[in-house]
């Protein structure tokens, strides 16, 4: 096997790639990175078993420069290739294995010489055959992604609260995520009429991964599901992940229908009042910051307080206020995520009671997207 490319197109799919390939896998062969060069062109894989990346680097895109003089296929490891290869001096790299595996790598006047592994003992990609398949703009499940996914549990304690739970039912896809003190549902209603119904929780780790390569150029993602397998479709990149086994809770019960207090901020206003009340609820042991509402006189306060350091106080505007007086405490590092996630929107908190869980909704889409936090009991 050997190949001459252009290295900076190598490298923008050898950084994807390496994002499934992990150096704590208990397959020694997953620490590598599988290439195989053949008439369509480069293919690179990585796994951690978890998640799989593959993807094609096209013979015929002049913009890749790729001239494969001997067809094969090789695994390399990932972490030493990879630092060779984005500190080579040229512009093109040619890589050539010899006998016994062993891979040369020159650019310039620089050659290395690394020791490979035979490609026929890594393990195969999941086969995913199913035909039913739907497709999101590149943006808009980026978005989806990152609104949701910051719900997830980080506790292995509850496996199956470390995904987002996904439907899709009447061409409607529900993304909810939660760890039991908060929960992200984002609804999409999709364009076309989908056969298909949905019902899987992709883990978080794994979707985190996907939204990354999503890049700027916003291309459609594919989503085909098996039994226990998901893959995403990114252009000429294949990401499968595993999905997680069991049912998920039963979320829906869990967001109020009513409220006694509603309140409306600009997102980032209060984001930003959130920030500063944090700086010395960090010192303290319990992280809680304190939100006082008064609709008769439309004043809402904010409180944070260290016993150690300090306390910090501060008038809020509202846009509108209703409803009944309240006093509530939360973790604002909850609701510092819950806010970014609005962006530069309008919101509607809905309150009712001190210790019920209270919702957050974007004043212009309130139907299709929602955060719930739940209050920290301080007496």
């Amino acid at each position: 096997m050997k190949f001459t490319i252009n290295r900076a197109a190598f490298i923008k799919e050898l950084n994807n790639v390496q994002r499934a390939i992990s150096s704590k896998t208990t397959i020694p062969i997953l620490t590598g990175l599988k290439l195989v060069a053949d008439d369509n062109g480069l293919t690179l894989t990585g796994s951690d078993a978890d998640i799989s990346i593959e993807t094609l680097i096209h013979a015929d895109n002049p913009d890749n420069q790729l001239a494969i003089q001997s067809t094969g296929a090789i695994v390399l490891p990932a972490r030493f290739f990879s630092d060779i290869v984005k500190r080579l001096p040229e512009d093109n790299m040619t890589l050539d294995v010899t006998e016994g595996f062993q891979t040369e790598i020159t650019s310039g006047s620089a050659s290395f010489t690394i020791n490979g592994l035979d490609a026929n003992n890594y393990p195969r990609l999941p086969e995913i055959d199913a035909t039913d398949e739907i497709t999101l703009a590149g943006d808009v499940f980026s978005e989806l992604i990152n609104q949701t996914v910051i719900a997830v549990s980080n506790q292995e304690s509850r496996p199956i609260l470390t995904g987002v739970h996904f439907t899709l039912v009447d061409n409607q896809l529900l993304a909810v995520a939660t760890d039991s003190h908060r929960l992200s549902q984002r609804k999409i209603n999709l364009p076309e009429s989908a056969s298909t119904t949905y019902d899987v929780i992709i883990p978080g780790k794994s979707l985190t991964e996907l939204a990354r390569m999503i890049g700027d150029d916003n291309p459609d993602v594919e989503m085909r599901l098996s039994e226990n397998q998901v893959l995403f479709t990114i252009g000429d990149t294949l990401f499968y992940s595993r999905l997680l086994e069991g049912n998920y809770p039963d979320t829906s019960r869990l967001i109020p229908e009513d409220a006694t207090t509603t309140v409306e901020f600009d997102a980032k206003a209060l984001l930003s009042a959130i920030e500063r009340a944090s700086l010395l609820s960090h010192e303290s042991r319990n992280n809680v910051v304190k939100l006082t509402l008064d609709p008769a006189n439309n004043q809402a306060t904010i409180f944070g307080n260290s016993p150690d350091v300090g306390n910090v106080e501060e008038a809020l505007t509202p846009s509108e206020m209703t409803g009944d007086e309240l006093e509530i405490s939360f973790n604002p590092d909850y609701m510092k995520d819950a806010l970014r996630s609005f962006g530069a929107a309008v919101i509607t908190i809905s309150f009712t009671s001190p210790l019920r869980p209270f919702t957050l909704v974007p004043t212009e889409d309130k139907e299709n997207f929602i955060q719930l936090i739940t209050p920290v009991r301080t007496f």
